[in-house]
């Protein structure tokens, strides 16, 4: 007789053993596997400028991650965070890899927008692996402009996009998040690259610090619990929610909690010199899987 024959007699034999008078047979619900929905929300930071190895250790007793530039961020020339990788590992630091994207000028003074996000691409997947950054880990291309994106400016981040998702690492982008007039309606930059991007696998790092949804400079328990969804965009892995120094036309409702020079400065103890940042908020210790 077979293992599952055998199984069902028994359970025959069980029922018959139920008096008529009890009334239906109860049987227990199989408790369901709910999955834990509850937020835990890591603080990071992100600046153009590396904040300098004595200062590490207090940074981390509020910061779970740091951005790290993998070239020169915006505006800059250089890039302090190269070679910083190993220190900043050792102090217990997860990464958000940043690589500089291009200006739409830019784009549009180039032959080929393709041609060029493909070759920034290389450039950042070069500097991920000189950096010692492990096959896995997530770039994201810095995207300042906002609004609608141009026919060049998509040309160019899907080519970036393509190029790094074939290569061992994947690819995110950093880009707006706020509600942005175009003609007689609102656009948000995230949905629009979302919505054309195809089957391409992108990983949203979002900016809105506008105030709602982000509640300024703020480190309390509250703003541990964010989640990047509250960013206004629903896919979005990270959520950069303060930035230094404050945009008055954005942050106005939330202009006390940020400091009288407008920037955001974490506590740090006394005698350290003061480091204003940028602030952000993940679901991982370790956006990028840098580690």
């Amino acid at each position: 007789m077979s293992p599952a024959r055998k199984l069902i007699l028994t359970l025959c034999s069980l029922l018959l053993l139920v008096p008529t008078n009890s009334g239906p047979l109860e049987i227990s619900p199989v408790p369901s596997q709910v999955p834990d929905v509850s937020v835990n929300a890591y603080l990071g930071f992100d600046r153009n400028d590396y904040p300098g190895d004595a200062s590490l250790d207090a940074l981390r007793l509020t910061f779970a991650f740091a951005g790290y530039w993998l070239n020169p961020p915006p505006g800059g020339t250089s890039d302090s965070w190269l070679g910083k990788r190993v220190i900043l590992r050792s102090h217990g630091f997860g990464f958000l890899l940043l690589f500089n994207g291009r200006l739409d000028k830019q784009i549009k003074s180039s032959r080929d927008p393709k041609f060029l996000g493909a070759s920034d691409a290389r450039d950042a997947v070069a500097a991920a692996k000189k950096e010692g950054f492990s096959a896995g880990a997530t770039i994201f291309l810095d995207q300042e402009e906002g609004g609608r994106m141009l026919p060049e400016q998509l040309a160019y981040l899907y080519a970036w996009i393509d190029a790094v998702n074939a290569s061992s690492y994947r690819a995110g982008i950093y880009c707006s998040g706020i509600p942005a007039r175009d003609g007689q309606t609102q656009i948000i930059t995230a949905n629009d690259i979302r919505e054309h991007a195809g089957n391409r696998k992108i990983a949203f790092f979002i900016y809105n610090d506008a105030c709602p949804p982000s509640p300024g400079c703020a480190f309390s328990t509250g703003a541990r619990n964010l989640a990047p969804r509250q960013s206004g965009v629903s896919f979005a892995a990270v959520w950069q929610f303060a930035q230094s120094p404050r945009r008055k036309n954005l942050a106005a409702a939330c202009a006390s909690q940020y400091s009288a020079d407008g920037n955001c400065y974490p506590p740090l103890p006394a005698g350290m010199p003061d480091i204003f940042v940028d602030l952000d908020v993940a679901t991982s210790p370790d956006p990028s899987s840098g580690r």
